[in-house]
C-alpha cells in the first residue's frame, strides 16, 4: 500500500499543482494532516476518493465542523494516527513521540511545521512538510510504503517555490564553490 502524506497545502482554490496531482493519482491512500485552508481545496483532494484527513488551525470553520481534530486508522496491520499540531519542533520530537504512544499508533503523521521529517524509533514520526508553503525546506510530501507490517518512508521534494532561507543558503554555497574553483 502506497500512502502520500501531506499537510499545510494552504490552497485558496481547488487547483492542485500538477506534480502533486500526479503523485496523488498514483497512490493508494492520501493522508492530509490539516491546513487545506478552504472548502474548495478540501474538495479537490477528496475528489480522488481516497482521502483521510484532519482539520488544521488555518482551516475555515466549515472544515473544522466536517473533519476530526485527530484520526486513527489501520493499514495492513499498522496503526496510523493523524493530527495537525503534534508538537512545535522538528528538532525535538519528544511531544510527538508521547502523542503517538497516547494514541497507541505505530505511525504518527502530523503537520503545522511546514518542514519534512521522518524519524524512526519505537514509533515512526512523519511530518510531510508543505508542498506549497515550505519553511526552511523545499516543497515536499512523504511517501509511505506499508507491506506486511513493514514501513518504509521517504521525503519527496517537489517543484515550486522554495523557502527564501533555502534560496539564500543555496546562493551562499554557490558563491563558496565559485571562490574555490
Amino acid at each position: 500500500m502506497k500512502l502520500i502524506a501531506l499537510s499545510d497545502t494552504h490552497l485558496k482554490t481547488g487547483e492542485i499543482p500538477p506534480q502533486l496531482q500526479t503523485l496523488l493519482e498514483e497512490c493508494d491512500l492520501i493522508v492530509h494532516a490539516g491546513d487545506f485552508s478552504t472548502v474548495e481545496a478540501y474538495q479537490a483532494f477528496n475528489a480522488f476518493g481516497k482521502l483521510k484527513a484532519v482539520f488544521g488551525n488555518d482551516d475555515v470553520s466549515e472544515l473544522k465542523k466536517l473533519l476530526p481534530e485527530r484520526m486513527k486508522f489501520e493499514v495492513e496491520g499498522v496503526k496510523i494516527g493523524v493530527v495537525h499540531e503534534g508538537g512545535l519542533s522538528v528538532t525535538d520530537t519528544t511531544a510527538q513521540g508521547y502523542l503517538a504512544k497516547e494514541m497507541e499508533v505505530d505511525i504518527l503523521i502530523f503537520g503545522h511545521l511546514h518542514r519534512p521529517l521522518i524519524e524512526k524509533r519505537d514509533v515512526v514520526l512523519v511530518c510531510p512538510g508543505s508542498p506549497t508553503k515550505p519553511r526552511m525546506s523545499s516543497p515536499s510530501v512523504v511517501e509511505l510504503i506499508i507491506e506486511k507490517g513493514s514501513i518504509n518512508g521517504r521525503v519527496i521534494t517537489l517543484e515550486g517555490d522554495t523557502c527564501q532561507y533555502i534560496k539564500f543558503q543555496d546562493s551562499l554555497e554557490k558563491r563558496t564553490q565559485e571562490k574555490t574553483e
